[in-house]
């Protein structure tokens, strides 16, 4: 295994968490850059055996971060994760959106963004007439968790309904947070919104324009951990801190967890 040569531009701008692991095979070990903070141009790897990922690029062997943000090693891949910055639509991604405008033959549905998205009828499970009223549907002021169809270069953004896990979302209350930390909230293998969910017994979705819907009894718990997430994103071992957190709290209320937290 190629060890991993990181690089500061200048020794004070970053801080380093690093975990050094050796591999089986080679003896060698590898370094593992799991919590730094890196700056626009900053060095990251001096290597040919590590391939680009978001938020870098490469000058000969070097690999250079793009953007302030925290430093991922994933297999081959090196990336940055931005600490802040705006959503940018993606088709695959959910957002939470409202619907602002319903036509003849679409809906508009207003997710945060400048460009509005667009939802055809053709993009609805159900089979709808021509002529036929789509306010019986979905109707103005509706939220819908819905993954984006496509993004086309004019920043025409489509949506669908007929994935499995689009739904229209019904009472709970809408948080927001930064776009950017949206993954620290998700968790490696969603280990984070998992346990989050788990432990306040709410129904959580998150999308990825930063806007997050929960409902259940514990709505004030489940907002104070995300936003705390979402404060503490660049802390080492954050998982097992907010485990920590939500296990006190609820003991402190006497509440217990949820038999029946509904599968997202």
């Amino acid at each position: 295994m190629t060890s991993v040569k990181i690089i500061p531009k200048k020794e004070d701008t970053t801080i380093k968490n690093t975990t050094e692991k050796k591999d089986t095979k080679t003896g060698k070990k590898s370094t593992e850059q799991s919590n730094t903070i890196v700056l626009p141009g900053d060095i990251l790897v001096e290597s040919i055996d590590f391939l680009t990922g978001h938020g870098t690029y490469r000058e000969g062997k070097k690999i250079y971060s793009k953007i302030l943000g925290i430093l991922r090693k994933k297999e081959h891949v090196i990336s940055v994760i931005p600490l802040s910055g705006t959503y940018q639509p993606k088709p695959r991604d959910f957002i939470i959106g409202e619907v602002a405008y319903v036509g003849y033959s679409n809906w508009r549905v207003d997710f945060g963004h400048p460009n509005s998205a667009t939802l055809p009828m053709s993009g609805v499970p159900e089979f709808i007439e021509n002529g036929a009223d789509l306010s019986k549907y979905y109707k103005r002021g509706d939220l819908l968790f819905a993954p984006i169809e496509s993004v086309t270069k004019n920043m025409i953004i489509q949506i669908s309904m007929k994935d499995k896990r689009a739904r229209k979302l019904f009472g709970g209350k809408i948080i927001n947070i930064s776009p950017s930390k949206v993954p620290r909230v998700i968790g490696k293998e969603g280990t984070m919104i998992a346990q989050i969910k788990n432990k306040t017994g709410c129904i959580i979705n998150v999308s990825q324009n930063g806007r997050i819907w929960i409902k259940g009894d514990n709505e004030p718990l489940a907002t104070r951990t995300i936003k705390m997430v979402e404060k503490l994103s660049h802390k080492k071992g954050l998982t097992e801190t907010i485990s920590q957190y939500l296990d006190e709290e609820v003991k402190k209320m006497g509440t217990p967890k949820s038999k029946d937290t509904e599968k997202q």
